[in-house]
């Protein structure tokens, strides 16, 4: 429901909202962007970059680059969202085309989506969904920290080294089931324990190994001491 608001009212941006997006833009975008959107030597061109990109780029923090060339990282977003509405309008006017931001519909088959996300994000992202290394230099973030939208975000723009996943490869039934799952590993139903900070089997077994050896030596000791006395 909120994605399909912020979609209706991008579109229906009044030209008061884009002309703050275009001041917005000239201020903090221009430099690394281009005036005409078409990119710089310090930032990639905007044209056919939609919607979509645009708010998870914005929302979670990655743009602007404090330092133009570096990798963009999550962290609080440096806008308000009226006025990442009115950035978005205002690229998406001008050439900005690419995919529409997302609607969600996280009340969906967790079974379904687990298997989704097994078969194309648990690679990376781990089985928790905590993050993992991606390859080639690249650590893939936690999906833990977003919000259901901008989960669906990330599945249509693919953002760094991850495969953009459209209509064809990733339906919508399938999207909402995804979104849906992953809402449950942000809050997981942590039954019978403690959750061990959802390290997952790898890392639940070390700790088993460490406590159980540890236990078991502490024991034979005590045995060990209390027998040499009774000799």
């Amino acid at each position: 429901m909120i994605a399909l608001l912020v979609a209706a009212a991008l579109v229906a941006a009044p030209p008061a909202a884009r002309n703050v997006g275009g001041d917005l833009y000239a201020v903090h975008c221009i430099s690394c962007h281009g005036a005409k959107l078409q990119g710089t030597v310090q930032g990639p061109p905007l044209i056919g970059a939609g919607a979509a990109a645009l708010d998870f780029q914005l929302a979670t923090g990655r743009m602007p680059l404090e330092v133009p060339g570096t990798e963009a990282m999550r962290g609080p977003p440096a806008f308000s969202r009226a006025q990442i509405d009115a950035i978005v309008a205002y690229v998406v006017t001008h050439g900005g085309n690419g995919p529409p931001i997302p609607a969600v519909h996280p009340n969906a088959d967790l079974t379904r989506g687990r298997v989704i996300f097994e078969e194309n994000c648990q690679a990376c992202h781990g089985a928790t969904g905590t993050g993992a290394v991606a390859g080639f230099g690249w650590l893939a973030p936690s999906v833990l920290q977003g919000t259901p939208l901008q989960a669906a975000e990330a599945v249509r723009i693919g953002p760094g080294i991850m495969p953009k996943f459209d209509e064809r490869l990733i339906p919508q039934r399938d999207l909402d089931a995804l979104v849906a799952y992953v809402e449950t590993l942000r809050s997981p139903d942590d039954r019978g324990g403690y959750s061990l900070a959802s390290a997952g089997p790898v890392g639940e077994g070390l700790v088993a190994w460490i406590v159980g050896l540890g236990v078991m030596i502490v024991v034979m000791l005590a045995v060990g001491e209390t027998l040499t006395r009774t000799r």
